[in-house]
This record gives C-alpha cells, sequence and structure tokens, in this order.
C-alpha cells in the first residue's frame, strides 16, 4: 500500500483531531526510528496537482504547528512503509542537523514591491545607429542601476533583521517591481520583535510596498531530499 507522507514530527504520540488528507484521506501518525511521519493511505502513485489538494496538504502540515516544528515533506510525496524507513534510516544524520536548526522556530516571509521607471522611447524615436547605440546603452545603465538598488534593499532588510533570525531565504528580482522575497526562520519567541521591527522598517522606506504573512511552517527550511523516483522508483 502506498502512503501520501505530510511532514517529519518530533515528540508527538498522538494526533488531535487532525484535519483530512489528500483525497479525503484519514491522517495518522506512523512512528518510524526517532521520529514519527503523518501519514495517510494513498491508493495512486502520482497526486494531481489541484488546489484542493495543495490546501488539504498545507492545512494537514499546519496542524501540528501549535504543538511542534514540523519538517514538511515536498507536495505529492507518494511512498511506501519500507522506503520511507529506508529514507529515514539512511538521512538519519542530516534529518537530525534540520530539525536542530528549525527546532522551536515558524517561518515568516516578506516581500518588497517598487516602483519600476516605465520610461521609454517613442514608437520611431530610433532613427539612426547612433541613436539605438545611445538608448541600448541608457537600457543597460538602467538595469545595472536596477540591480544595485535591488541588492541594496536585500543588504536593507538583512540589517534589520540578522539579530533574530535562526535563518533566511532570499530571492531578488532586480528587473521587477516584486524585487524580493525572503524568507525569514524565526524562534516562536521573536515573533513580536520581528514585526516591531518590520513595522518600524516600513517607515523608513515609504517608497517601497511591504507584504506580510505567517507564521507558517518551515517549507523554505525544510530541505528534505526526497527524490522517490531515482532513489526507490516511485514518484
Amino acid at each position: 500500500m502506498n502512503l501520501y507522507a505530510y511532514c517529519l514530527v518530533e515528540d508527538v504520540d498522538a494526533l488531535d483531531a487532525a484535519p483530512l488528507g489528500i483525497s479525503g484521506a484519514a491522517v495518522r501518525l506512523l512512528r518510524v526510528g526517532e521520529f514519527a511521519v503523518l501519514v495517510s493511505n494513498f491508493d495512486s502513485d502520482t497526486v494531481a496537482v489541484t488546489r484542493e489538494n495543495a490546501l488539504n496538504h498545507a492545512a494537514v502540515v499546519r496542524s501540528v504547528l501549535d504543538r511542534t516544528t514540523p519538517l514538511p515533506f515536498r507536495f505529492g510525496t507518494v511512498i511506501t512503509e519500507k522506503q520511507l524507513s529506508s529514507y529515514i534510516s539512511a538521512r538519519k544524520p542530516a534529518l537530525e542537523l534540520r530539525f536542530a536548526l528549525i527546532r522551536g522556530c515558524v517561518e515568516l516571509s516578506v516581500k518588497i514591491i517598487r516602483e519600476l521607471s516605465t520610461e521609454k522611447s517613442a514608437p520611431g524615436e530610433i532613427t539612426s545607429g547612433t541613436t539605438f547605440l545611445e538608448e541600448k546603452r541608457r537600457e543597460i545603465r538602467g538595469s545595472e542601476q536596477s540591480a544595485t538598488e535591488a541588492n541594496d534593499i536585500a543588504t536593507w532588510l538583512h540589517e534589520q533583521v540578522e539579530t533574530l533570525t535562526r535563518d533566511e531565504q532570499v530571492t531578488v528580482r532586480p528587473s521587477e517591481k516584486l524585487v524580493l522575497a525572503a524568507a525569514h526562520l524565526m524562534a516562536r519567541d521573536k515573533i513580536s520583535q520581528y514585526k516591531e521591527i518590520m513595522a518600524a522598517a516600513r517607515e523608513k522606506r515609504p517608497e517601497l510596498h511591504f507584504l506580510f504573512s505567517g507564521p507558517w511552517p518551515p517549507y523554505s527550511f525544510a530541505n528534505i531530499e526526497l527524490e522517490f523516483k531515482s532513489q526507490f522508483g516511485v514518484s
């Protein structure tokens, strides 16, 4: 029988009214060595990528967030109990290190939006090779300036929260309005302080628009290397 795996957990011996999982299946706790895994029985080898399935996966992982810090599996992880046991046994040291990083933490995310210059040459303005080259130089200078500004924003954000975060994942997009997306791994007892600092940061940079979300399970920091198709022949 196949299983659908949602997350690994520590120090959880029983589930309190877990939400229904993928395809409405009941979720149970499977003990595997020193860890436990939230799983449900699954009849197929693949999972349809639908909004409902994605929400069900997230709801199951989040259902234990108040009790522990889960280590989420990626969406669509279908495995047998034997293969799951083999994987956990082989990866035990790495999983222990990952739990040491995320234990007692949650993920908070921030996205930063800025206004980009919309100044462009009017149609038909480029009438010679010289004009064309000058236009390209302006585009290159604009791209370089945009990249510098984006990296400056990333550095500035890091400086605001570096004393609070245990880890971070930051994506910088110099050419886009959504210039930066950051995930911060935060100890639960520092969440209030983090929110205060970010509120102050927003006041310091009124030219930027901030979007905050969380707390979430630490999806960005799970880093569970589950390539079951190549390792075990299943998806």
